[in-house]
């Protein structure tokens, strides 16, 4: 078998994602998105280094749960927040 990059561009890792992203959307996010997924797997998971096979990568991807992608995706929306300008907020808090 190839030895390729097992990151989220090797079709194989791409669908376990895809998997594991409708079993988190079934039981506990639906409305998580394929891209959630990926910067947390790119930006938590593999953020120092990245599986060297295959069964690696997958185990990685089943291993997350709802309650990594919720505290990854606080602190990102956290970080964005500390980021944006009063400005950015005007449609949730009524306009200026």
């Amino acid at each position: 078998m190839d030895s390729g990059v097992f990151d989220i561009n090797n079709v194989e890792v791409q669908m376990t994602m895809v998997v594991k992203l409708h079993q988190l959307q079934r039981e506990a996010l639906p409305h998580l998105t394929y891209q959630n997924l990926e910067a947390y797997l790119t930006q938590v998971v593999w953020k120092k280094q990245l599986p060297r096979a295959l069964h690696e990568a997958a185990d990685d991807v089943l291993r997350i749960n709802a309650s990594d992608i919720v505290r990854f995706l606080s602190r990102q929306a956290i970080t964005q927040g500390e980021k944006a300008h009063l400005e950015d907020f005007a449609d949730l808090i009524g306009g200026f």
